[in-house]
């Protein structure tokens, strides 16, 4: 998985020979903190798995690495992965990136993985070995005088870590970029280079690359041993690509007849055989050539053992394994073979013949010797139905890596760019029967999240993800049948709906040809395909008005544009900058926001022309700004210097004191007894880097992340719960969605000491033509209902007002002992009021006289249970007196 990360704050470390180890970070103190329980919302894999790798001295303990998501180690009592490197902030986001993991089969406690996520500039810290001594629960972090490049090409390759299991305390590094081979003889905590080893490797991807990402020099490939005293290592060098020690590692030799023209991917040995496997390129989504070998160590003699003539083969090889229980036995993947399938190759007499695990039957039909199991994770099958000989769901590619476990030899893992398969009845190959391959990725979360939504009504988030485009989480907890298709826009990069018609959705992504867009009027559960200017190259950012009627879309390629038919049809906006972030104010459906390189802009017609502020604003680094449901031309921004927010729709801002950086900002469901929304800020606080709530406006805040949760370069998407209090939707690069929600000794809201009571906030709106409602004094006090004969009660408040308009809300409780079907709320204005706009129930009103129904999302309340509606309303006096009584009945 290629991601390319936004600039990060904080400066590369210096080259030396080897860093002393340092101690992962202890929790600081700095504000407040508030228990939180954080998960996964759950899409099971997402990426490229480039590893899976058994310890061979302990059942069942087995670790999986990936490019981009950490290193996770399973758990064989509920077939899932735990993460273990969620410890990883944003000052060394890049261990994220691991190159290799080793576990150490003497000490099973002990294990190693070598990270760092790129050798170019896009990483500005060196690489590191981390150890650990209970199995990854814990680590220690040893850096490097050079970077490692766990999503770079050639990551797939390996394992580049490996312990010495005649001398455990030996633990060697096949280092990338002609750093050559490196060793520790005190497990791991230092390393040096060894000065003997002859050959660090010269094979380029595209030496003439000008992003630094291919050219860099692949390096050394794998380290292996055979009996004392034996290491065999693999070098990315097509004329040289295997070399050998009888020493320990003193002296090295090429050892003689070795095959040449390929590079040696995987290297493994079983007995008196050393098996390679190899490519012509350094994968892992390339590679049209190779072959295996058998490399006999008591003789000296080379065999080729190709399952295939590479006259006849259109791939190389990777993902070489050995069955342990079972000498002889052995299997190897073709390293990328699109169409039809992958095929994997089976093996029993040391190579000398190969089975397939499928065969042609006569053109397009095949015979299989497996069959497939996606129901864990639906969404495998990719939306398809291809033609044969294509099946779906595809057996992989990518196939970077194949084990069989060293403890069963029914079961065996494999790695794909998608996510991690199994089977527990490999012997079955043998017998004649088929084996029948799951996916096996519960607990690896491994998309990059470029947008997050959380809507007042239908599914509580809604997504937009790299590569496998986004999902409409029906439950958080379950993996979903499918992710956004019809139309499918490859990486999808913004979605947004309209607040105060949340049925209505658009989401925009990096489609390598049109469409680029998508329009959903069913809380984005299903999508139609909306047209597009001329010159759209890429998603941008998309921003729908608050009721639905207007939409704003700033695509690569061309400038921003505004539509008024729900994108059938678009006309390009003036006075703001191509290549703008665009956003929508979550009440005056006529007001957007756009910001560019220092600048906010604000249009007040729709999109059609935009206005820049004079505010002074951060112009670099990582920014992001959101509007604030119910308070009209209220706009938060976090950007590098800090949180900065405006209540005049970013005419001028005012910076909150206490934050002194800024990622991003989202907001979510008021606290008890508030009436602004809470803030979520991932940035930093009183000195303090992480993720925070405030609800209080920012007066006071607790950290809601600790040390333990931090999961890398996260927070580039971010949005708060409307309906769940205190709830979060953490988006990463890498480690997919986060969401977290307050546990049950959570503290009182931020800025109380006991029972919260409503805190008001005044302002001096300036309603645009259009009437623009603004948070101001709440009015009247809220007049609460006493219990009706339908067990519920009423409490209505208003939460914002202007000349000539205003803002409500009312809270629908449940007293009863059981759940409502279905609540009516009822009352009678005094002043002339009248209700303009609803959400959240059904209005009707005669005169004075004013009736809610319940939404069908919320009429069932749970015993003890709340729920909310919101409305606008016109005034026509100088007065605006809270109605009362306010009846509420309900059905059970």
């Amino acid at each position: 998985m290629r991601r390319t990360p936004v600039a990060a704050t904080i400066a590369a470390l210096s080259a030396g020979v080897v860093a002393v180890a340092l101690a992962q970070p202890s929790t600081a103190a700095a504000a407040a903190a508030d228990p939180y329980s954080w998960k996964n919302v759950r899409i099971d894999g997402g990426g490229f798995v480039p590893a899976v790798v058994f310890n061979p001295g302990e059942k069942n303990l087995i670790y999986a690495r990936t490019d981009i998501g950490g290193a996770y180690r399973w758990n064989e009592s509920d077939q899932s992965w735990t993460p273990l490197l969620d410890w990883v902030g944003q000052n060394n986001w890049g261990y994220n990136g691991v190159l290799s993991i080793a576990p150490d089969p003497v000490d099973t406690k002990r294990v190693y993985a070598a990270v760092g996520m790129y050798t170019n500039d896009w990483d500005p810290n060196n690489g590191a070995v981390l150890r650990s001594t209970d199995k990854g629960a814990t680590w220690q972090v040893t850096t490097l005088p050079f970077k490692n490049g766990g999503n770079m090409p050639g990551r797939g390759a390996g394992e580049r870590l490996a312990v010495d299991p005649h001398n455990n305390k030996n633990v060697y590094f096949a280092a990338e970029g002609g750093n050559g081979l490196y060793r520790s003889t005190d497990y791991g905590a230092t390393f040096s280079k060894v000065t003997s080893f002859p050959n660090a490797g010269n094979y380029v991807q595209d030496p003439s690359d000008t992003n630094n990402y291919l050219n860099q020099n692949q390096g050394l490939a794998w380290v292996t041993f055979g009996a004392a005293n034996q290491v065999f290592v693999g070098v990315n060098d097509k004329a040289n690509p295997v070399y050998m020690s009888n020493d320990g590692g003193s002296t090295w030799s090429r050892i003689a007849g070795q095959p040449t023209g390929y590079l040696p991917h995987k290297g493994v040995v079983q007995g008196d055989f050393l098996y390679i496997a190899t490519s012509d390129t350094g994968g892992p989504y390339d590679g049209a050539a190779g072959q295996v070998w058998k490399y006999q160590i008591s003789t000296g003699a080379w065999t080729n053992i190709s399952p295939t003539p590479a006259a006849d083969a259109y791939y190389g090889y990777s993902g070489l394994t050995v069955d342990q229980e079972k000498p002889g036995t052995l299997m190897v993947a073709t390293q990328i073979s699109w169409w039809p399938d992958a095929i994997f190759f089976r093996s029993t007499d040391y190579g000398a013949t190969w089975t397939r695990i499928w065969d042609w039957n006569g053109y397009p039909s095949m015979t299989k010797r497996y069959t497939m199991d996606i129901s864990a994770d639906p969404w495998l099958d990719f939306n398809s139905n291809p033609q044969p000989p294509e099946s779906t769901p595809k057996l992989g590619w990518m196939n970077e890596t194949l084990a069989i476990d060293p403890f069963n030899s029914n079961r065996m893992m494999y790695g794909t760019g998608a996510t991690l398969y199994g089977t527990t009845n490999l012997g079955n190959w043998d017998a004649g029967s088929t084996i029948t391959i799951k996916p096996m990725a519960r607990g690896i979360e491994e998309t990059a999240v470029l947008d997050l939504a959380s809507p007042p009504s239908g599914a509580p988030l809604v997504s937009a993800l790299g590569d496998i485009g986004g999902f409409y989480h029906a439950s958080l907890d379950a993996v979903q049948p499918s992710f956004h298709d019809t139309p499918s826009l490859s990486s999808n990069t913004s979605l947004d709906f309209a607040e105060l018609t949340p049925t209505v959705f658009a989401r925009v992504g990096n489609a390598d040809a049109a469409p680029h867009i998508g329009i959903s009027t069913d809380g984005g559960k299903s999508w139609y395909q909306g047209q597009e200017p001329s010159g759209v190259t890429g998603g941008g950012t998309i921003a729908v008005g608050a009721d639905a009627n207007a939409m704003v879309w700033s695509p690569q390629g061309t400038g921003v544009y505004y539509s008024t038919t729900r994108g059938s049809s678009w006309t390009a906006s003036s006075g703001v900058p191509t290549g703008a972030v665009v956003e929508s104010d979550r009440v005056n459906p006529k007001t957007f926001y756009a910001y560019a390189a220092g600048k906010f802009y604000t249009s007040k017609d729709g999109g059609a022309t935009f206005a820049a502020s004079a505010a002074s604003l951060p112009s670099s680094g990582r920014l992001h700004f959101q509007a604030v449901p119910g308070a009209a031309g209220e706009v938060w921004l976090a950007g590098e210097t800090g949180l900065f927010k405006s209540a005049d729709a970013g005419a001028t801002f005012t910076n909150v004191s206490s934050v002194t950086a800024g990622v991003n900002v989202a907001f979510g469901k008021a606290a008890p007894g508030r009436s602004h929304p809470a803030v979520f800020l991932v940035g930093t606080v009183d000195g303090v880097t992480g993720v925070f709530r405030s609800d209080d406006t920012g007066g006071s805040w607790v950290r809601i992340n600790d040390d333990a949760h931090q999961y890398g370069n996260a927070g580039d998407a971010l949005a708060g719960d409307p309906r769940v209090f205190g709830r979060v939707y953490l988006g990463t690069n890498g480690r997919g969605i986060l969401y977290a929600d307050r546990t049950t000794n959570a503290t009182t809201p931020t800025g109380s000491t006991s029972s919260p009571t409503p805190t008001p906030t005044s302002s001096s709106p300036s309603p645009s033509p259009s009437p623009s409602p603004t948070v101001s004094s709440p009015g009247p006090t809220p007049s609460p209902t006493t219990p009706a004969p339908g067990g519920c009660t009423a409490t209505y408040k208003i939460t914002g007002s202007w000349s000539g308009g205003f803002q409500g809300e009312v809270t629908v409780a449940n007293t009863g002992s059981s759940a409502t079907k279905s609540w009516t709320v009822t009352w009678n204005y005094t002043a002339g009021q009248t209700i303009t706009q609803l959400w959240s129930g059904t209005v009707s009103q005669a005169g004075a006289a004013v009736k809610v129904t319940n939404a069908s999302y919320n009429g069932a309340v749970a015993a003890g249970a709340s729920t909310t509606f919101g409305f606008l309303g016109s005034t026509t006096g100088a007065t605006n007196p809270v109605p009362s009584p306010v009846t509420c009945s309900a059905t059970r």
